[in-house]
């Protein structure tokens, strides 16, 4: 049930690509008239070079050649890349490898507690943004999780795609209608180790990318029934949305070293029983 999401950086990188080509189509019109008239331009600048020519084999001066200059290329528009992980806090485990069921026995086991109640601003003001590319966090996840026709403006907000939530199997073209969810929700991080953390870590942690499992986009509705709860509170309505639900949370749980409660741990063993 993994294979298929987990090389985020590349297919974005790939699908941004090709949604900016398939966006500036539009433009080739108006590049093509002005090659026409860059074209009608040369032609007039060799007959004056021509004629100049002339002129100085009469005079026996060294003659100039009658080749046009090559016309520049239009410029090209670099599609975004994802953004820069570079630069993200020291100590962040690397993407566990192997099936979700061979991590359950070790996830560390305790009740959940936090010194201090869940703030949302404890894991930055919102998505990361790179100014370079234009791309936020919601923006890169929408790109790699849309089908066929994905188009992006020059601001990098997809304009046309093709989206399906996971959770609830709902589809659209419209990317309104999603939200990006944290399948590991931020206040169930805190409660869970993250309220220890530095405040540079729990940013990292809310715009992960390293990890497709990280964020999912969702339908609202799927999105809002959801909130908090752990698997032992809610799930998926359809069985390969629970697999791919849980299996994704306990990769995350497992790789930033989050507690699981008793009651999460017996759910969670259920779910992968049947997948």
């Amino acid at each position: 049930m993994t294979g298929g999401r987990r090389s985020r950086h590349v297919v974005v990188a790939v699908l941004l690509a090709l949604s900016f080509l398939g966006g500036c189509a539009a433009g080739e019109v108006d590049r093509s008239a002005a090659a026409t008239s860059a074209t009608t331009t040369s032609a007039s600048s060799t007959a004056v070079a021509t004629t100049a020519v002339s002129t100085t084999e009469r005079t026996g001066a060294a003659p100039t050649s009658t080749a046009p200059l090559p016309t520049a290329p239009p410029p090209a528009v670099a599609p975004p890349t994802t953004v820069d992980r570079t630069t993200v806090v020291d100590g962040i485990p690397p993407v566990p490898d192997g099936p979700a069921t061979a991590l359950v026995d070790r996830l560390v086991m305790a009740d959940p507690s936090a010194p201090e109640e869940y703030r949302r601003a404890a894991f930055g003001s919102g998505w990361d943004y790179d100014p370079t590319t234009g791309c936020n966090t919601r923006e890169l996840v929408l790109a790699e999780e849309s089908g066929p026709g994905l188009v992006v403006d020059d601001r990098c907000r997809p304009v046309a795609g093709s989206w399906t939530s996971i959770y609830d199997g709902m589809v659209t073209s419209d990317a309104a209608d999603l939200e990006i969810d944290h399948v590991v929700p931020l206040a169930e991080a805190w409660r869970t180790g993250a309220a220890t953390w530095t405040a540079e870590r729990r940013e990292a942690f809310a715009n992960d990318l390293d990890d497709p499992g990280t964020l999912v986009a969702v339908s609202s509705r799927s999105n809002r029934s959801k909130q908090d709860s752990t698997p032992a509170g809610w799930l998926p309505d359809s069985v390969e949305g629970r697999c791919w639900f849980v299996e994704d949370w306990v990769r995350v749980k497992y790789r930033w070293g989050l507690t699981v409660a008793p009651d999460e741990k017996v759910a969670i063993t259920q779910v992968l029983a049947g997948c």
